[in-house]
């Protein structure tokens, strides 16, 4: 028997028999194939089970007492049109089960039946619920405030990221945000401001790496007329325009030495002198500085200064890439997916399959950027041609499920390698419960011992 897909395990299977030893043996078949299998005695007992946007499939014979099948897939198609579910009939009651196929019901399946007949179109079953589960999310995203769903993700990183943004939002001090380009350093910026008691004052954004070094210092301190040539009139910098509110310096490690020197000036005594000036005036500043540098490294801080660093390093907030959190990808998606639906006017489409496979094995390197511009080409139809990922030898045999569990076996291998075996540091950066990390060792047959540190 192959591998069960691992995404069987997340969505239940509702068995529902009155005959206990047929419904325990199916049960038992059902988990070994790698199904949530629940066995439920009657009718009643599955609709106390199951509600609107129940995340399952259900399976039910036909002939029980009290309520019998067909009764009970009408039932659940009047609760949730779009729940799967499969009919188990007799040769005599094939006529109903048909009827049933033409009022909506999934499949029906005729007695005698093999485990293989009834994994197989389980299989589909749990991959259209899936799918249509996605797709109400999609819609429910698509009208919610945009604020609401900056910086989603169930990862341990994100979620004490979003903590520790409320917490510092009211404090004022400085800032420095690390992360790869494409992370959404300006989205914590945002946040920072937008949270706290400064956000009916100014956000100033400014991209040290965007300006020649010309003029990033008249841009950051201003000037006053006659400065130098070509300064006819007085300029508000950017710092001194910020006063009350906030200002965010994107790409620090590209400003200048010279300016360098003065912003720390500025950090320091919470003043700034205009150019062509001597007079010092009061800003009330609060600095939130972005960096896709280590700039605590020297290799990587260069010329850098380091008491710069170090004043605006009281605080640091580090922004995980999509690598390190790829569970809170489809998460993100159908945030970007909505955003983009509402931008172009367009109803939110329903994924296929490339594109949930494109979500899974893409390798992201552009962070969120890169998963943006993707939706809004989904969101655009414009992914008719959408690459396929590189496959090889035994991953290119395999189904689609088959291929997502090697994907995830591959992922679990690859964090207890960076940690060398240590649980916690792995745990968090798969962002799973212990007890699931454990099942999927032991589904995967992956020995966490061999990966332990030795000294």
């Amino acid at each position: 028997m192959s591998a069960p897909a691992s995404d069987q395990s997340a969505i239940e299977v509702a068995f529902v028999d009155d005959d206990p030893d047929l419904r325990d043996a199916n049960a038992q078949a059902l988990r070994l194939a790698g199904f949530a299998a629940i066995p439920l005695a009657s009718a009643q007992a599955a609709l106390d089970r199951i509600g609107p946007d129940y995340a399952g499939v259900v399976v039910t014979d036909v002939r029980m007492p009290g309520m019998d099948g067909i009764a009970l897939f009408r039932r659940l198609r009047a609760l949730d049109a779009d729940i799967p579910v499969v009919v188990i009939s007799g040769h005599a009651d094939v006529a109903m089960a048909v009827e049933a196929m033409s009022e909506g019901a999934y499949d029906f399946i005729a007695k005698p039946y093999s485990t293989g007949r009834l994994v197989e179109t389980l299989r589909r079953a749990v991959e259209k619920r899936a799918l249509v589960l996605e797709n109400r999310r999609l819609r429910s995203l698509a009208s919610a405030p945009e604020e609401e769903t900056a910086l989603l993700g169930e990862a341990p990183a994100i979620v004490r990221l979003r903590q520790t943004i409320r917490d510092l939002a009211d404090v004022d001090v400085d800032v420095l945000v690390l992360g790869e380009t494409g992370t959404g350093k300006e989205v914590v910026a945002n946040l920072l401001h937008q949270q706290g008691r400064r956000r009916g004052r100014p956000f100033v954004a400014l991209n040290c790496g965007a300006l020649p070094e010309s003029v990033i210092e008249s841009e950051l301190f201003g000037y006053e007329a006659g400065a130098f040539t070509g300064a006819q009139k007085k300029r508000v910098g950017r710092i001194e325009h910020s006063s009350g509110g906030t200002l965010f310096l994107d790409e620090l490690e590209s400003m200048p030495p010279a300016a360098q020197v003065k912003l720390l000036r500025v950090l320091e005594g919470r003043e700034i002198s205009p150019l062509g000036s001597n007079e010092r005036r009061r800003v009330d500043l609060r600095v939130v500085a972005a960096s896709k540098l280590d700039l605590g490294d020297p290799a990587q801080r260069g010329d850098f200064r380091e008491d710069l660093f170090y004043r605006l390093n009281v605080v640091t907030l580090r922004i995980p890439p999509l690598r390190e959190r790829r569970r809170d990808v489809p998460l993100l998606f159908a945030q970007f997916l909505a955003r983009a639906a509402r931008k172009y006017g367009r109803g939110v489409p329903a994924l296929d399959r490339s594109v949930e496979r494109h979500l899974v094995e893409n390798a992201w390197t552009g962070n969120v950027r890169e998963l943006v511009h993707f939706a809004e080409r989904v969101a655009l139809g414009l992914v008719a041609d959408l690459p396929a990922a590189p496959v090889q030898g035994e991953v290119a045999a395999a189904s689609l499920p088959e291929r997502l569990n090697m994907i995830e076996a591959n992922l679990i291998r690859e964090a207890l390698e960076a940690n060398r075996g240590n649980v916690r540091a792995t745990l968090e950066m798969l962002g799973i419960p212990r007890k699931t990390f454990y099942d999927k060792l032991a589904r995967h047959g992956i020995d966490r011992a061999s990966y332990a540190a030795t000294e």
